[in-house]
């Protein structure tokens, strides 16, 4: 499976300032003239239960501590390409089944022991050892990781996989201390520019910079990520100084209110989002083709943007997103047609439940998908779960929904529906032999094999895809560095600084 994306819509930690109040870092004097560190405050939903992102489902852990707190050999960019993280460079060989990753030196996780080849090998083991979470298969391909020396860790594929530097650069490939791992949900060790400073539950987590990093040193001191369940709370928060940053808009059709350039800077951009409307294809009625087909031609697309989500973001019609190599658009693929969705449902109608998380796009995106679809004979009742720990237990684990809406946010995830014990239920072998052929072949070959993927996804319309998630910013005018688009899992902060 994989992570469900959800930071899905935001997930967040939330975080406190040390010293309380997140936005109020100046770079004053302090005692005896030494200048304090700037600090910035950045509004988040969805607190994660935990902060251990190798037994918790959820964007919301890695979209937080990824990159900031935990690296990875490699990262993305804010193009989309596979960079040098903790592994200055690496060499793979001719079969393209050995990588030979050579490390940084001189680095240090925060708990004080020093970063070695042995600590890659501890990590990628440990994905098979110890990773709760089902998207660690996407590392089953690796068939042994090896020290050749402290600086240089070798991994050995069983096969050639187009996809296994890209895994490596999520939170898969996260390295972690052989010390640092006993208490992962609450007290977080990586080599990181920050760590945890504190956590109050149910309002913020703050990180603080990193005294030992080894890289560039960021230029702030301190990030609260502070939490907010309430949109209009998140707004008012920046519109009266009590947080720098609206990491992603709840309500877009409020952006009105920050429309002084005075005072405030929006940042538009993409992200890896697909806002899926789920049907369970594992139960009736989704279980029957026709029902599912009859949804798609149901659902004014367009018009369901522009009333949900204030016309931001973009139609896709399938599992990919235009920043991948293999991205074509699929919304002709079901124009909206209530006359031919009534056909394909051969006059019966149905009765069926709408299991979603209480977060803004879900909410105001199910309003629009009730009212479509009750005008073909589907008649659904909207039920709002906690998110995320009763949205994942109830639908993401148990499968017990008919239809959900939920925003799928990790990079290149069309594999999820690989998986016919993934909450959607899909099960389609045709489907899992493409993405097979497409991790082996060439590069040509990986395009032409995950475009008919993609297309045979819709043709089996495995699912409804509402909208694109759009990268939507709003900050106080001086905060510089802000991420255009938000298309790996985590919201890098190393960048952030204050005028």
């Amino acid at each position: 499976m994989r992570r469900i994306g959800i930071w899905i819509a935001a997930g967040g930690l939330l975080l406190a300032t040390a010293a309380c109040g997140g936005g109020s870092g100046n770079g004053s004097a302090g005692t005896g003239g030494t200048p304090k560190a700037q600090s910035l405050s950045v509004g988040f939903v969805a607190e994660p239960a935990n902060l251990d992102f190798t037994s918790t489902e959820g964007a919301a852990i890695p979209q937080a501590l990824l990159v900031n707190v935990y690296e990875g050999l490699v990262k993305l960019d804010q193009n989309g390409e596979i960079v040098p993280l903790l592994a200055e460079k690496w060499d793979v060989s001719p079969d393209r089944k050995t990588y030979t990753f050579t490390l940084r030196e001189n680095v240090k996780f925060s708990g004080g022991a020093p970063f070695t080849a042995d600590d890659v090998t501890f990590s990628l083991d440990r994905v098979k050892s110890d990773w709760k979470l089902k998207i660690k298969s996407q590392l089953d391909v690796i068939d042994k990781v090896e020290k050749k020396d402290d600086s240089t860790a070798v991994v050995t594929l069983k096969r050639p996989s187009n996809g296994f530097l890209y895994s490596m650069a999520t939170r898969l490939g996260a390295m972690f201390s052989r010390t640092g791992v006993a208490d992962l949900a609450n007290k977080p060790v990586g080599t990181g520019p920050y760590v945890l400073s504190s956590w109050r539950r149910g309002d913020s987590i703050q990180l603080a910079a990193n005294p030992s990093y080894w890289g560039t040193k960021p230029p702030l001191g301190a990030i609260t990520l502070k939490y907010f369940k309430d949109a209009t709370a998140m707004n008012n928060a920046l519109l009266t100084g009590g947080i720098d940053v609206i990491s992603s808009v709840q309500a877009p059709e409020s952006l009105q209110q920050f429309a002084d350039p005075g005072r405030f800077e929006t940042v538009e951009g993409t992200t890896n989002g697909e806002v899926v409307l789920s049907m369970n294809n594992g139960r009736p009625p989704f279980d029957d083709k026709a029902v599912r087909q009859a949804v798609r031609h149901a659902i004014d697309h367009k018009a369901l943007l522009d009333t949900a989500w204030a016309g931001r973001g973009q139609l896709i019609g399938s599992m990919t997103a235009p920043t991948d190599p293999w991205y074509e658009d699929r919304t002709g693929d079901y124009p909206y047609d209530p006359a031919k969705a009534k056909q394909l449902l051969g006059g019966k109608t149905y009765n069926v439940k709408m299991r979603i998380p209480n977060l803004p796009y879900a909410v105001n995106s199910a309003q629009v998908v009730k009212s479509q679809l009750a005008q073909v004979g589907i008649n659904a009742e909207i039920e709002p779960l906690e998110f995320p720990a009763r949205w994942l237990d109830q639908v993401f684990t148990k499968g017990d929904y008919d239809l959900s809406i939920i925003n799928h946010v990790e990079p290149r995830d069309m594999g999820i529906f690989a998986d016919k014990s993934y909450y959607f239920r899909y099960d389609n072998p045709e489907f899992g032999k493409l993405l097979a052929a497409a991790d082996e072949g060439t590069e040509q070959e990986q395009t032409d094999d995950l475009k008919q993927a993609a297309k045979l996804l819709s043709d089996d319309a495995a699912a409804d895809w509402l909208f694109l998630f759009p990268n939507l910013i709003v900050a106080k005018k001086g905060v510089t560095g802000l991420p255009k688009n938000a298309i790996a899992e985590s919201f890098d902060f190393t960048a952030l600084a204050k005028q």
